[in-house]
């Protein structure tokens, strides 16, 4: 990396504006295409699993403890800038920041039916809201080993405060932005995936009991307050829900989502 760079003060510099512009908003992520990242294991766990990096940012404490690391395993075409302290906690979004930070280019995004093709196992989150609970799916399904995690109408993955909660999981999770359902169930079902919709009321098979296999499923996780509509219901093969016992109605969406990923992975081969 280059470190032929001068400290940098000053809040309107370009590439801080720039920064900060992408962290605060979808439309400027969406037409530069790319996203940021903020602290060490974020970004040092982006340059690891291969993500573009335009711009580091560091702090030359930060640089102390997280140099040798972050020169290992940065690209070659990556832009490092220096940042004053005080600047830094003016670009963190998090209250104790690390001093590092990055804009990253967004990967590039496979068709559906490419994204599926060869996958036997998929999350499926229709408007869902929440970006806190989003990044914990990812992560559930990073640990559990499912194939990949579709947004569908949902909230923007590469929003920072998205992209914090999956703790990395996100450069290993292959991930698919999808604006429409019923474009969903065709390629779905072209690729012999079946869909589970994941319900709390009315008739359901019940979530331990209602058997997977290694054919291809995909489970579909709706909206934190009103499920998944009546249309995608329909549209599912199966619907599917998590016993409740005493007062409990319902689970948080990212808790129910990694039984549902636990159940569907549980019994199939490596």
């Amino acid at each position: 990396m280059d470190y032929g760079f001068s400290e940098i003060t000053a809040k309107d510099n370009p590439s801080v504006k720039m920064y900060r512009k992408l962290a605060g908003s979808k439309k400027a992520r969406l037409n530069e295409k790319c996203f940021v990242l903020e602290g060490y294991r974020l970004v040092s766990d982006a340059m690891k699993n291969g993500a573009e990096i335009r711009t580091l940012f560091v702090t030359k404490n930060a640089f102390e403890k997280y140099g040798r690391e972050l020169s290992e395993y940065s690209p070659a075409n990556c832009r490092t800038l220096f940042i004053s302290e005080a600047l830094s906690g003016y670009m963190a979004e998090t209250e104790c920041p690390q001093g590092v930070f990055a804009v990253c280019s967004m990967p590039e995004e496979l068709p559906l039916a490419d994204f599926l093709k060869g996958g036997r196992a998929f999350a499926v989150l229709h408007m869902l809201q929440d970006p806190g609970n989003a990044g914990m799916i990812l992560r559930t399904a990073d640990a559990l080993g499912v194939d990949g995690v579709i947004f569908c109408k949902s909230c923007d993955i590469y929003s920072p405060k998205a992209i914090r909660a999956t703790m990395g999981s996100f450069f290993r999770v292959p991930v698919n932005v999808c604006s429409d359902e019923d474009e969903l169930f065709f390629a779905l079902e072209k690729e012999g995936i079946k869909s589970d919709a994941a319900v709390v009321q009315g008739e359901a098979e019940f979530a331990g009991k209602c058997g997977y296999d290694d054919s291809g499923r995909a489970v579909w996780i709706g909206n934190e307050g009103s499920g998944l509509t009546d249309h995608v219901i329909s549209r599912c093969d199966r619907r599917i829900t998590i016993p409740m016992h005493g007062n409990i109605e319902s689970l948080n969406a990212a808790m129910a989502a990694g039984i549902l990923m636990w159940e569907m992975m549980k019994g199939r081969a490596d």
